[in-house]
């Protein structure tokens, strides 16, 4: 049985995440998708919210691959130990820039030397979402507007939430 994992701190999650989660489903029989902390961010949204918000995204991606997902957190693992936990053989990691490769490599070439048998896959979005992150969603709040500018980067099942975050 082919598992990935592919982890991340969705705060909160973008249409390009769900995008990468739509493709690894259906590369994989199984996908893990790892909600994780990162003590270099700050979060907008807490782990439970987080976790809560990518379930409800997952309705919109359509077909029978999405039965193979599941969601949990990462607890206090490192990746690759969270991984072989759950018996999967790769990590899928979304690249949508030069930066995003050159700290993705670095990571890798980090996870061979303490798992050499997990392999990373790679996959880059389409260029509508290439330059879309949860920083670049939350740097566009403020302006006059902006509730309207976030709508192409959000799932709409939590687009409202986002708002309302952000109203307070």
């Amino acid at each position: 049985m082919r598992i990935a994992v592919y982890a991340g701190s969705f705060d909160p999650i973008t249409n390009g995440h769900l995008w990468v989660i739509d493709k690894g489903a259906r590369l994989f029989d199984d996908l893990i998708v790892v909600v994780g902390n990162n003590p270099e961010k700050k979060y907008t949204f807490s782990e439970e919210e987080r976790i809560n918000m990518v379930l409800r995204s997952l309705r919109h991606i359509r077909g029978s691959h999405v039965f193979n997902i599941k969601i949990t957190s990462l607890g206090n693992l490192f990746l690759t130990d969270f991984a072989k936990s759950k018996n999967a053989g790769w990590i899928l990691r979304g690249v949508r820039s030069e930066k995003d490769y050159q700290y993705e490599v670095d990571m890798l070439d980090q996870n061979k030397k303490t798992s050499p048998e997990i392999e990373t896959i790679f996959l880059t979005p389409p260029p509508e979402l290439r330059r879309v992150s949860s920083s670049f969603v939350k740097g566009l709040v403020g302006p006059n507007d902006w509730e309207n500018w976030i709508k192409d980067h959000l799932p709409p099942a939590i687009h409202n939430d986002f708002i309302k975050r952000f109203k307070k």
